[in-house]
């Protein structure tokens, strides 16, 4: 089993985890797009980084146009963050925590993320 941003946001002990996708959904160094209840979430698959392979799961909604974008964004690294840069104002956020770079008063949630065998599993609360 693989964790991602699991591993650095510790869900308290007592979130259930649920399928949200297949393995096979994902698209390796890319972002796509997934519903969780009434709300998108973006997930990007890095199969190999410094620490191993890792998933991360975002908010797809970019808080300064409002349009649902940002898992068409670009990952990169800033500053030795691994960031995802939004299509339409380029600004980036941070794959880990979702704090914005350029624009620190804008925010996207995550989600702690694990593959569990095929299954993407994210933490409910």
């Amino acid at each position: 089993m693989s964790q991602s941003n699991a591993v650095r946001m510790q869900p308290s002990e007592n979130v259930s985890w649920r399928a949200l996708c297949s393995r096979r959904d994902l698209v390796a160094n890319s972002g796509v797009v997934a519903w969780l209840d009434d709300e998108q979430v973006a997930l990007f698959h890095l199969p190999e980084t410094e620490t191993g392979e890792q998933v991360f799961a975002i908010a797809n909604r970019d808080p300064k146009s409002g349009a649902n974008v940002i898992g068409r964004g670009i990952l990169g690294q800033l500053k030795g963050d691994l960031v995802i840069a939004s299509p339409l104002y380029k600004q980036h956020f941070r794959l880990a925590d979702g704090s914005c770079l350029e624009y620190p008063e804008q925010q996207l949630q995550v989600w702690p993320v694990r593959l569990n065998g095929d299954a993407v599993e994210i933490a409910a609360a």
